[in-house]
């Protein structure tokens, strides 16, 4: 269901969207590609500039050679990705707006005929400050997206919602994902975007590669092309259920005595 016109009458009939409030849908900025356009699938209204330049520049760090993530390329290339642009990172009313564009991907991609699939919120205006700041705003912008999905929504049951527990995952619209946070001031190449963005891979998703026995042999390839990169692998890395991954979500490299600011709300 990658087609948007049929995604958005799915949408429409198919899932009421909790987060309604005006300030939800005045930043509310959820996209898909149509004919190699980018459309706007919950309102009627036209793409901003920002939007359209983030796509284009999302699409091509992605299906640059160099670049590791190969589930990343697949969701690109047959166009099974939605895209939000947002103004301010960690901002309380792009929030809201993220909040509205998450509910409807997390509804819509049940109807995607693909396993890798992704929602890239990319942001605007950000300060600069190098990867600790980042990082700070990075959980602070998911503990303001969590503090407005609690109200509707409880945490996704095969998930932990205890960042240092080895079962971690985020949830929002009782679906867990796990981020991949870029930035223009990742120290590692494949986390260096021209502008904030959080990436949204679907933890359900992981489950059905290592069902199907493909995510051992795809791992082994993305490491691979991270040594050629980087020229080392992320200390940070490691697979879901031996360290929490909740280390890995803003890219940067975190010592032992590192913890985690994030706090569920119960």
């Amino acid at each position: 269901m990658s087609d948007p016109a049929v995604a958005l009458e799915y949408l429409e009939h198919a899932w009421l969207n909790p987060f309604d409030s005006d300030f939800a849908r005045a930043h509310s900025s959820y996209h898909g590609v149509n004919g190699g356009e980018l459309v706007r699938l919950l309102e009627t209204a036209s793409p901003t500039p920002f939007a359209r330049i983030a796509n284009e520049t999302f699409r091509s760090f992605v299906l640059d050679d160099a670049f590791s993530c190969l589930g990343a390329k697949s969701s690109i290339r047959r166009n099974m990705y939605r895209l939000g642009a947002y103004g301010r990172f960690d901002d309380p009313d792009a929030s809201e707006g993220l909040a509205r564009d998450l509910y409807a991907f997390a509804a819509e991609r049940r109807g995607f005929e693909s396993d890798f699939t992704t929602f890239v919120a990319v942001f605007r205006e950000h300060e600069r400050a190098g990867e600790e700041a980042f990082e700070h705003a990075l959980w602070s912008q998911l503990q303001r997206l969590h503090d407005l999905d609690a109200r509707y929504h409880p945490w996704d049951w095969r998930v932990s919602d205890d960042p240092q527990d080895p079962c971690f995952s985020f949830s929002v619209a009782g679906n867990a994902f796990f981020i991949v946070g870029m930035h223009p001031d990742a120290s590692r190449a494949a986390r260096r975007f021209a502008w904030p963005a959080l990436i949204f891979n679907s933890h359900e998703q992981f489950e059905h590669l290592r069902e199907d026995g493909r995510y051992g042999g795809l791992q082994r390839q993305i490491r691979a092309r991270e040594m050629q990169l980087d020229g080392e692998l992320n200390p940070n890395l490691a697979d879901y259920g031996r360290h929490s991954e909740a280390r890995q979500y803003s890219g940067r490299a975190t010592g032992d005595g590192w913890r985690c600011p994030f706090r569920v709300r119960r």
